[in-house]
């Protein structure tokens, strides 16, 4: 397995940390479907003990990012169709669930927030930057999570969203990025208008309406 190269990495890395970062490993590229995931090796590259990247692969297991076997090989999942199905109807039903609890609460601040989030998407869908888009889409989304402040909610978004990002990168760098920004722009209209039906709506159709991994 080769190893990417890394900064200096703090004592104060935490086992969430150690999870973040394999995680995010894997939904760049970073680390390919199929690709042998070793503990020693990603110990060395973290600078932690064994103990916190193997607590955060039986995470990402539990996630479906890797398939690990007790006692033998832990490797990168494949991008399975029906697993992003999967994870994907779950995500988009979070997010309307979001959608429904934050928009009674939302303030000019919030949505002037929101707008300038999908600004900075489309320009970086447009530019072919999938990274700063995922970003972008984030912080967009997320205002809706961080005000509707259902833990729950966040929790399963936490496990269900890598799947669905790895299937989104696919889609930010084609055409159906603009779609999603054009979406985004009518979910600010809806939740600036206080319609949380029509946002519900909107959002929930945003996220399923991203690919399965088909293609």
């Amino acid at each position: 397995m080769p190893i990417p190269p890394s900064g200096p990495v703090g004592r104060g890395l935490l086992r969430d940390d150690v999870h973040r970062r394999l995680r995010d490993a894997i939904v760049d590229g970073t680390f390919a479907p199929g690709e042998q995931l070793r503990d020693q090796e990603l110990a060395a590259w973290l600078g932690v003990s064994r103990t916190p990247v193997r607590e955060a692969l039986l995470r990402l297991a539990q996630s479906g990012l890797v398939a690990a076997q007790p006692g033998r090989s832990t490797v990168v999942s494949t991008l399975d169709a029906r697993d992003v199905r999967d994870a994907r109807d779950v995500v988009a039903a979070m997010h309307e669930l979001a959608v429904r609890e934050a928009v009674p609460a939302l303030t000019e601040a919030d949505v002037s927030a929101m707008r300038e989030a999908n600004r900075r998407f489309a320009a970086a869908v447009e530019s072919g930057d999938v990274e700063q888009a995922l970003l972008a889409d984030d912080e967009l989304h997320g205002v809706l999570v961080r005000i509707a402040g259902n833990r729950a909610l966040g929790t399963v978004l936490e496990q269900f969203t890598p799947t669905v990002r790895r299937a989104e990168r696919l889609r930010f760098g084609s055409l159906g990025g603009q779609a999603s920004a054009d979406r985004h722009d009518e979910l600010i209209r809806l939740c600036a208008a206080g319609d949380v039906e029509g946002a519900a709506a909107v959002a929930y159709d945003t996220w399923h309406s991203l690919p399965s991994g088909e293609a």
